[in-house]
């Protein structure tokens, strides 16, 4: 049941990752699984995302190391463009690969760099299409 807490959840989660993913991930809700959105829009985006003391920047790299850490790919995904639309470079998200190899494993690093690549490049595709008015 939305609150204020959701509300602000709402807003942080649709300014990190943009309106149409929002909505794309609204379109797939049903009695079962709206429960658990309600409490990760609350709780996750609008207790803890929205806090003082750490910008957002900061916030999404340390979501790329621990996703990366868990071999979570989809939310990884998720949080790479939350990354970018948060100002994070590409260097600084290879810098947080890096040391998330170093400390979670080669393998982990690995996936997580072809994992990176691949949004990268959906990123400019969109941004190319953008461009032409596709």
């Amino acid at each position: 049941m939305p609150n204020e807490k959701f509300e602000t959840g709402l807003a942080v989660r649709t300014r990190v990752l943009g309106q149409a993913f929002v909505a794309r991930s609204q379109g797939g809700l049903d009695d079962f699984s709206r429960p658990f959105y309600e409490l990760a829009i609350e709780y996750c985006w609008g207790n803890v995302w929205a806090r003082e003391g750490l910008d957002m920047r900061t916030r999404s790299l340390l979501n790329l190391a621990m996703l990366s850490s868990q071999n979570r790919s989809n939310e990884f995904r998720m949080h790479v463009r939350g990354a970018i639309n948060n100002g994070c470079s590409k260097a600084e998200i290879r810098e947080t690969l890096i040391q998330v190899a170093i400390y979670c494993g080669v393998p982990t690093g690995a996936e997580s760099f072809k994992l990176a690549k691949e949004v990268f490049a959906e990123i400019e595709s969109e941004t190319t299409a953008q461009e032409k008015g596709e």
